[in-house]
């Protein structure tokens, strides 16, 4: 098998030794080797003489570091960015927004005797390689606006019955339960290979002036920019947590079962669908933490090491076209743990407030047999 090829990387990186700063680069390169943490090149010459005995050679006039002994980051701005948009990452990072949204970006696939079919990349995570079931929803959600162009989803529910790998393409096989001149009713199977990963029904529409309009107001919260920045190991998307409540710490200190946290992407296509499949993707990230923060003792590190959790199904409405790139406010509410499930009820607003979108989450929580337990990390 032929080594992949090293490939610039977009931002300026850092390696720290405690708080001594020993190489500053724009230029880097980065290396992904399926099934193996990736790997930062700096220029020999960026290295300050602090570093030197720490670096070792790796490519002509490129040389790495240890990421057990130097802490290494990225800068993750644009040009010129606002100094409240600057934030960093831990390298190593599992890539760059534009990485997703090549994942969630699903094409159109073979035809099947039942109907269309849209197919995804995949990409290899090095930490938890599973694909997360809101990936699924979010590409299936892509794949139903790809397929009825002019409408837009207004809901959908989707039940996750198996594990897909991460580093696998995967098939979503669409057949059409109605197609009127006003809805079209879906149902989406996701396959890679021969198994059936997940299943749902999505609804879309066309538009219509407006007989009545009301909302619920978003709850006051911090503003974005008020808010601690949370590092997902994706450049180019920013995570804001209010009160910094998103936590694996078991001794943090509890509080109500809810969780607020604003999300952004940077540079997006002017693409409905995608926008709408990315607000969806991150609809799994946090309703399980929100379950977690009344109870003392237990964090969201001890997913997949000492309890096992998942998310089984997710239903959500679109109230209105998100845009991805511009702040979303997530509220979670976990209404119900109990029986190893959990139940969330959670919201998505804009940053005027206005009501995006609504979903519902059912989540397993439930102890791992001492012979099961692993030390993974979160996926994305």
């Amino acid at each position: 098998m032929t080594a992949p090829s090293p490939q610039p990387c977009s931002y300026e990186a850092r390696a720290w030794l405690g708080d001594q700063l020993i190489a500053t680069s724009a230029a880097t390169l980065r290396v992904d080797e399926p099934g193996a943490a990736p790997v930062l090149l700096f220029p020999a010459a960026a290295v300050a003489p602090a570093g030197a005995a720490l670096a070792a050679p790796a490519t002509d006039g490129y040389v790495t570091f240890d990421p057990e002994r130097v802490r290494v980051e990225l800068v993750d701005a644009a040009p010129g960015s606002d100094e409240r948009d600057v934030t960093t990452k831990a390298f190593p990072t599992w890539g760059d927004a534009s990485d997703l949204v090549a994942i969630m970006d699903v094409r159109p696939g073979p035809a099947t005797g039942r109907g269309a079919t849209y197919v995804s990349v995949g990409r290899a995570d090095h930490r938890r390689p599973v694909v997360e079931g809101s990936q699924m929803l979010g590409q299936a959600i892509v794949a139903a606006g790809r397929h009825a162009p002019g409408r837009r989803v207004v809901s959908a529910s989707m039940v996750f019955v198996r594990v897909a790998d991460a580093a696998q393409p995967m098939t979503f096989e669409l057949e059409e339960l109605a197609n009127g001149r006003t809805f079209t009713g879906l149902t989406i199977r996701v396959h890679q290979g021969d198994r059936l990963c997940a299943s749902g029904t999505f609804l879309l529409d066309v538009k219509a002036p407006d007989a009545i309009r009301h909302a619920v107001d978003a709850p006051e919260v911090a503003g974005p920019y008020e808010s601690i920045p949370f590092d997902m190991s994706v450049t180019g998307r920013d995570i804001r947590v209010v009160d910094g409540a998103y936590t694996g710490d078991p001794e943090a200190p509890v509080g109500p079962p809810e969780l607020d946290a604003w999300v952004r992407f940077r540079d997006l296509p002017a693409d409905p669908p995608l926008h709408a499949g990315l607000l969806a993707q991150f609809t799994g990230h946090m309703p399980i933490a929100a379950a977690f923060r009344p109870h003392a003792g237990i964090g969201q590190d001890a997913a997949h090491r000492t309890l096992s959790t998942a998310i089984n199904a997710i239903t959500i409405s679109f109230h209105a076209d998100p845009r991805a790139d511009r702040w979303m406010h997530y509220h979670h509410l976990s209404t119900s743990a109990g029986d190893g499930m959990t139940h969330a009820e959670c919201r998505v607003f804009d940053e005027g407030g206005a009501l995006l979108a609504s979903f519902a989450v059912e989540a397993m929580v439930r102890p791992l047999p001492t012979h099961h337990v692993v030390d993974e990390r979160k996926s994305l």
